[in-house]
């Protein structure tokens, strides 16, 4: 069954938008009466119906939904350094969409390569994982954030910095546990500094460690995703 991305949905009536009710009628060749999914990206899962299949204004009445699909117990926030290969950072985002994740911020620290994205896409790419994956809450996008400025205002009781400097590390499955929420920073290819370091750790973060392999950016940052959720599961 084929399913779309809807957001905000109110009443028992919803229209797709151009390009969906153009896939939808002219690709996909559905007609009145074929049988959809539809997902809103804050949890709701919804079976509907199409009552007008107009390829440019598709209209689709409501036959069911359920609230609150697969809410996890707990939340994962990633702060990730963009790569300056946007193509794997844009990898990242699809995987973690796909195992499980909250809330991403693209970060900016003293390394970074990579200092401009471009929101739009990246949304894309989430709300494409989303569906794929059958989820129905869309992972939070932030904005661009500076290394001092996120680590200054967390709130998290529970947040870690990931590094490859040497020292006394804990292993982050180690620090999970059940159903409480956590934050995770991940450097870019040239790793956090010190100094970004010590700022974090004066800050409440804990160093942490994802293993002995010297990981990539965006492979740190799905084994980190995938370890919150195992350790959740």
């Amino acid at each position: 069954m084929q399913l779309f991305y809807i957001p905000d949905i109110t009443g028992n009536e919803v229209v797709l938008n151009e390009t969906e009710s153009k896939h939808a009628i002219r690709v996909l060749r559905l007609a009145e009466g074929s049988r959809v999914q539809l997902i809103d990206g804050t949890g709701g899962f919804y079976e509907a119906e199409i009552s007008v299949a107009h390829p440019k204004k598709c209209k689709l009445a409501i036959t069911g939904s359920t609230q609150e699909f697969e809410k996890r117990t707990f939340k994962l926030h990633i702060a990730i350094a963009p790569t300056k290969n946007i193509d794997r950072y844009e990898w990242f985002l699809e995987k973690c969409t796909e195992i499980g994740i909250d809330e991403i911020t693209p970060l900016l620290s003293e390394h970074s390569e990579r200092k401009v994205i471009k929101p739009e896409r990246l949304n894309k790419i989430l709300v494409a994982a989303m569906k794929q994956s059958l989820k129905a809450y869309l992972p939070r996008l932030n904005t661009l954030t500076s290394f001092n400025e996120l680590v200054s205002i967390s709130k998290y009781k529970n947040k870690y910095i990931a590094h490859c400097n040497e020292g006394d590390k804990i292993h982050l499955k180690n620090c999970i546990k059940q159903g409480e929420d956590n934050l995770i920073l991940i450097g870019p290819e040239g790793d956090f500094s010190l100094e970004e370091v010590k700022f974090a750790t004066q800050n409440g973060f804990t160093e942490v460690s994802l293993g002995d392999a010297r990981l990539r950016t965006e492979t740190a940052g799905i084994v980190a995703c995938h370890i919150a959720n195992l350790m959740n599961d």
